[in-house]
């Protein structure tokens, strides 16, 4: 599709306006005042409609093109060519700044391209290209979760694990009964805690026996309670939520056996604590593990007929 310079037709546009006006004066060596108010009005006004024909013409253009750019990028995408989606869907926004779902797709293919775990100069420009998009997607949709998701999870692949729990609590400030925020949210506060307690543990050559660790020194184990007492608390606290607003969530309920692990070192100098903390944690794996199995059942068994997701899809 040919493309218009849009002052060069702005220009020929008023030339054309001004020749006819100056053609359409009368002999005589001057105008009366009325004629003049007359001239001057019809030339507004057939300038106006040539430059409303111009931009409109160029704006219906502009959104083809954008459409055009759209569909190439989502073939792209499904073919796992993301790098090549990302540039039609860079070009899509530019063509057309309002096209629905532009920027979400070019945000979510600019995701696809950020490697969890690796914090170079070059994945972390990515990671921010793709959390600026979905920021600006929430400025024309603020209660947006699946941005909200997405840019908390981009968060949580590059380490950045406080952005991470900030913007899960924005989800649930959103929807409080979301299971997948608050299970990441406890996930989040055990990566925390379990850090702490390695590194401590580490200092003074020990490895964590995942039993309360009664043998690590006192000052050691004193320290590392007031830094992970918070951690412990606000972790249970979410992942029982998780679990609660789903009651399959095998996941939390094995992070739930991790976090109680992770309160007996808490407890420690407690050691009718420490014993009901580890039984606890005993019965969250039991408590996955059996889930897990039902879920796997369920799931061979296949739907008897037309199934809806969580997310509302049909199945």
């Amino acid at each position: 599709m040919e493309e218009y310079n849009f002052f060069a037709l702005a220009a020929a546009g008023l030339s054309r306006v001004w020749l006819l006006s100056f053609q359409a004066r009368p002999a005589g060596p001057s105008l009366k005042e009325k004629d003049t108010k007359m001239i001057r009005t019809a030339r507004f006004w057939a300038l106006a409609a040539t430059l409303t024909g111009m931009v409109i013409g160029m704006s219906g253009c502009n959104q083809l093109m954008a459409r055009d750019q759209l569909n190439k990028g989502v073939d792209a995408y499904k073919n796992g060519h993301y790098d090549e989606a990302i540039e039609h869907f860079q070009k899509a926004t530019e063509l057309d700044p309002k096209l629905p779902m532009a920027k979400t797709y070019l945000a979510t293919a600019l995701e696809q391209d950020v490697a969890p775990g690796v914090t170079t100069p070059d994945n972390l420009k990515i990671a921010n290209q793709a959390i600026d998009m979905f920021k600006e997607v929430l400025s024309e949709k603020p209660n947006d979760v699946d941005s909200m998701k997405k840019i908390a999870g981009i968060y949580f692949s590059i380490n950045q694990m406080d952005d991470a729990e900030a913007w899960q609590k924005k989800v649930l400030d959103v929807d409080p009964n979301d299971p997948e925020a608050a299970y990441t949210i406890g996930v989040i506060d055990w990566k925390k805690a379990h850090q702490n307690k390695l590194n401590a543990l580490q200092a003074v050559g020990l490895n964590d026996d995942g039993k309360g660790n009664v043998k690590a020194p006192k000052k050691v184990m004193d320290q590392l309670a007031q830094e992970n007492a918070p951690l412990v608390d606000e972790g249970l606290k979410y992942l029982t939520m998780a679990v609660n607003d789903r009651p399959n969530y095998d996941d939390a309920m094995q992070y739930l056996n991790l976090i109680y692990r992770n309160k007996a070192d808490v407890d420690y100098g407690n050691p009718s604590a420490v014993t009901q903390d580890l039984a606890m944690a005993d019965q969250w794996t039991s408590k996955a593990m059996d889930t897990r199995k039902a879920n796997e059942a369920k799931k061979n068994e296949g739907p008897g007929g037309i199934t809806i997701d969580n997310s509302g899809q049909m199945h």
